[in-house]
């Protein structure tokens, strides 16, 4: 399942509800992004969420 590696945002579960009210269950599944990053030295794939990757949370000060 992809997660954000910055902020660990993970799929959620909830209800797909239809017009008879009859519920199913379903999952939401974050807006997750391959970057390659260099960590510890080295460059990687690194999976981030749409929103860390908006508001820079995936660049760290050296």
């Amino acid at each position: 399942m992809a997660s954000c590696e910055v902020c660990g945002k993970k799929p959620s579960t909830g209800n797909r509800v239809s017009h008879s009210n009859h519920r199913a269950g379903r999952w939401w599944q974050p807006n997750v992004h391959r970057l390659r990053l260099t960590v510890g030295g080295r460059r990687r794939p690194v999976y981030v969420c749409a929103r860390c990757l908006r508001s820079h949370h995936h660049i760290r000060p050296t």
